[in-house]
């Protein structure tokens, strides 16, 4: 993506999909949460890839469980119609206690075809 090319755009303006998502990882639910993703999705969370449903619902299990903490949608970006960014702020019980994610989206067919969250 073109971070140089990228547009703020309101949060709601989001993707119905990204939205979707973003509310069942809050809500920790991993079965709508993973029904956003292709069958050949690919997440890249901590340095660490997950390829293909079963091992996203891995992931999704874990990281729901890891730490207790909030999120809030604090900025969101399009930079064309396959590609946009949720960036979240998280407040809770990990290292650091306060951390802004950024959520990078790649999508396929109205689903999300790859996912990289980085600080």
């Amino acid at each position: 993506m073109h971070d140089d090319q990228s547009r703020t755009i309101a949060p709601d303006a989001l993707p119905e999909v990204v939205i979707r998502y973003l509310k069942a990882h809050a809500a920790h639910d991993t079965a709508v949460a993973v029904s956003v993703f292709t069958g050949d999705a690919t997440v890249i969370d901590d340095g660490n890839t997950y390829e293909g449903t079963a091992a996203i619902v891995d992931w999704l299990g874990r990281s729901a469980t890891e730490f207790t903490y909030t999120t809030r949608l604090t900025d969101a970006q399009r930079s064309d119609a396959t590609h946009c960014v949720a960036t979240q702020r998280l407040e809770g019980d990990f290292p650091g206690g306060v951390v802004d994610l950024h959520y990078r989206f790649t999508l396929r067919d109205d689903l999300v075809e790859r996912l990289v969250i980085e600080p």
